[in-house]
């Protein structure tokens, strides 16, 4: 059971950092659409658990320590040269995201300068991508219970301490920028933008576990896991939309609205969870073209850092609206690729 929860928890920290932490992401996809964004969580909710669990599953069985490998395999040599492109781009492009976000994370809460938080999280993130596999996947899983904690503990605050019914926020909430117009739209690109973000990483997770039934089980539970917290954080940030629209991390302003204290607690775990997502994209990008723990990995590994560093001063609420859309669009075609490979696997296994 260990061993199941300790991958759920690492496939959980590898997305979650990326796809909710701050709160933006959530804000943008669920909330804008009031009481539909309901519906699009608990939707995005079951497509991440089947997901989850054929990534995870997918991974252990052909012993992943890459995505490259298993990308092929499922996908064929021409095929497999444009997923593989579409997860080299997301894996770059989303590290560098959270590189910003880490800034946005620092300076809310304690008035640094933005690159203050981006230098921070590329330095701890190099030495950290030194690490053996095992390590990496537990350094991920570590963080996880504690952003579980706190989402359940904003959801509750938050909802008891409404100022306005659902009814009143519904148009507040509706008047956000959204980046599609249509919730299913949302919640279906979500869920890709989502499997984008973690196949790499989840591939790699599923290769360490040898036995597949658990890797699977482990998949769908993280899947799960991700699903019900972004329903819970969309639910916190719709009853306190009024108030926290505004900021680029509203799960950060609710906490600080509770307490300086709980503040500063929570964005040491939410920087920390924004580290797990960038070490997971960076070593799962840098793990696509050198073996790691090498001296080429690792000289890899600090000039796509400091190249991410400097391209995250884009901003960090632009890089969310213009390029998680359009990864979750290309995410769709790894989302149908994925879908059926366990059958394609299954014919390979038959066949011997």
């Amino acid at each position: 059971m260990f061993r199941i929860l300790k991958i759920a928890g690492a496939v959980i920290g590898v997305v979650i950092g990326a796809g909710y932490a701050s709160g933006q992401e959530v804000l943008q996809y669920f909330t804008s659409f009031g009481h539909k964004g309901t519906y699009a969580a608990i939707l995005a909710t079951a497509l991440l658990a089947y997901m989850g669990m054929i990534m995870a599953n997918v991974g252990s069985r052909l012993r992943a320590t890459s995505h490259r490998t298993a990308i092929y395999q499922i996908s064929g040599r021409h095929l497999g040269m444009v997923i593989d492109g579409i997860i080299i781009f997301t894996l770059f492009g989303t590290g560098v995201l959270m590189m910003a976000g880490a800034g946005s994370t620092l300076n809310q809460q304690f008035g640094l300068p933005v690159f203050v938080g981006s230098l921070i999280m590329a330095v701890i993130v190099a030495i950290s991508m030194m690490l053996k596999v095992e390590k990496v996947i537990s350094v991920i899983a570590s963080v996880t219970p504690l952003l579980l904690l706190f989402a359940i503990f904003i959801f509750i605050y938050s909802l008891s301490t409404m100022e306005m019914s659902f009814a009143e926020l519904k148009p507040i909430a509706e008047s956000q920028d959204k980046p599609f117009s249509n919730w299913i739209v949302a919640a279906v690109n979500y869920a890709s933008l989502c499997v984008a973000l973690g196949v790499s990483m989840t591939f790699v997770i599923g290769g360490a576990e040898k036995n597949s039934r658990i890797a699977a089980i482990s998949g769908l539970l993280g899947g799960l896991g991700i699903g019900i917290m972004v329903t819970l954080a969309h639910l916190a940030i719709f009853s306190q939309v009024n108030v926290v629209a505004s900021f680029d991390l509203p799960l950060l302003k609710i906490v600080e609205d509770i307490s300086p204290l709980l503040a500063f607690l929570y964005s040491i775990v939410l920087f920390g969870m924004i580290f797990n997502s960038v070490l997971g994209m960076f070593y799962s990008f840098i793990a696509r073209f050198f073996k790691m723990g090498t001296n080429k990995s690792n000289i890899a590994t600090i000039m796509a850092l400091a190249i991410g560093f400097a391209l995250s001063f884009v901003g960090f609420t632009t890089l969310v609206s213009k390029f998680y859309t359009l990864v979750g669009y290309l995410g769709l075609l790894l989302m149908i690729i994925l879908i059926y490979a366990p059958f394609k696997l299954k014919r390979s296994e038959q066949k011997g």
